[in-house]
Order: C-alpha cells, then structure tokens, then sequence
C-alpha cells in the first residue's frame, strides 16, 4: 500500500483546496465549529495555554476555535505549498473564514477576542514538521487539534495510528483536544492530483483512540445534501483528554 512518503506534498494546490472545500460554509463544518466550540468553551482549558494543530493544511477553522483560550498557537504542516499559504493566512486571513468564525462568535469567549485576524496573527507560530517523525518540539502543549490528517495522508492503518499517537504524545497528560475525519473515505483530489486515504468509521476512531484518551467521545456529522465531494460517507469530531 502506498504510505505517505509516496506521494508529493510539497505539490499540493493549497488554494483549489480550499476553493473546492472552505469557499462557503458547508452544514457539516458548521455542525463541527458548534461542537468545537461548545467542547473548549466547557472545559475549562487551562489559562494561558499554549495550542497545537497537527497538519494544518489549508484550513484555519481549528486555530481559530482555540483563539481564545491560548496565549500562543502552533500549526504544524508538512508540505511547503501549505505553509506558504498558511504564513499568508495567519498574518491577515482571507473573508472566507469570517463565516467560520460567526459560528464560534455566539460565544462570550469568541466575542471577547474582537479582532480575531489581528489576536491569530500575533498569537500564530508556523513550523515545518513531519508528523511520521515525532517532531523536535519544545514542552507538551495544553491542548490540540488535528482535522482531516491520520486518514487522509496515506493509505496505511499502521501509519493512521502512528499519526495519532503522535499527535498525542505532543500534548501533556490531560490536555484537550479535538480530531476531525472525513468517514469512509476512498481517497480525494486536489489541483488534478490524487491523494491518499484510509477508510476508518467511528468504531474504528474509538478504538485506536481509547488507549490514549479519557472522556472520548466520537461524534458523527452527517455530509448533508451537498457533500464536498464523493468517496466518503460523513465526518467524524473525536473530543477528549490525553492520559
């Protein structure tokens, strides 16, 4: 099976993604801010934390969920056409996102931010990493996000775990954190060029999930009417506390 390194990243067309998938607010994504926002918002993270996003791709909607409850946020990407975009996005982002941050808006804690281009910009820190290959990075951070990165960068269940369990050795025991996958997924393009994928369910999040967290709960969003594309069944939001 192909793993990630056999495919080129550095390739990828960061702005036909998000063309294809963020140029409007689909129903699923608007169920995952709600969720996101009312699972941070409830925890009480801790003051001050420090925040993480794994693979960020070309997607800001995780960062900006944690906004408000981190003095500083890291997003960690692999691919250099996606770190270009997101250098330029964090210094003062697109209006596309403005719909997304709307959503989390209804909240005290989002309202408070303001201004929430200039709090990401100052707050934002982009680094390069390879998430196969536990990242050099300074302390545990105090919460985490991770969408649409275990399943959708190669199409090995050995490598999907590894991303996990990578993904939660970068945070401190009991640190929040939230992971989006697409369910069912048979692979997807961008810019003309095919990506891999994993084909994982619920059942099989709350397996490899179960050992590393505690309070998880996996969550299904249905694609609705309009899904972003074909070859996936619905999305999926894994919330809980690293052990």
């Amino acid at each position: 099976m192909p793993a990630n390194a056999a495919y080129d990243w550095d390739a990828f067309n960061s702005d036909d993604y998000v063309a294809h998938n963020y140029a409007r607010l689909s129903d699923a994504d608007r169920r995952i801010l709600e969720l996101l926002g009312e699972f941070f918002r409830h925890c009480e993270p801790r003051a001050g934390a420090r925040g993480v996003d794994v693979g960020s791709g070309a997607n800001l909607y995780p960062a900006l969920a944690m906004l408000p409850f981190c003095d500083e946020i890291t997003l960690l990407e692999h691919s250099s056409s996606n770190l270009a975009w997101l250098r330029a996005q964090t210094a003062g982002y697109a209006p596309t996102w403005d719909a997304f941050w709307d959503v989390l808006a209804v909240h005290d804690e989002y309202r408070g931010i303001g201004d929430p281009r200039t709090a990401l910009a100052k707050r934002a820190e982009v680094r390069q990493a390879d998430l196969l290959d536990r990242p050099d990075l300074p302390a545990p951070y105090d919460m985490g996000t991770m969408f649409f990165v275990a399943e959708s960068f190669s199409t090995s269940q050995e490598e999907f775990r590894t991303a996990l369990c990578r993904f939660c050795e970068m945070l401190r025991p009991g640190a929040l954190f939230a992971i989006g996958f697409m369910e069912n997924s048979q692979g997807y393009v961008v810019g003309g060029r095919d990506y891999p994928a994993v084909a994982v369910d619920a059942a099989v999040v709350s397996r490899v999930l179960a050992p590393l967290a505690a309070e998880l709960d996996v969550a299904r969003i249905d694609m609705g009417d309009t899904p972003l594309r074909d070859g996936y069944t619905g999305m999926m939001l894994a919330r809980g506390r690293v052990t």
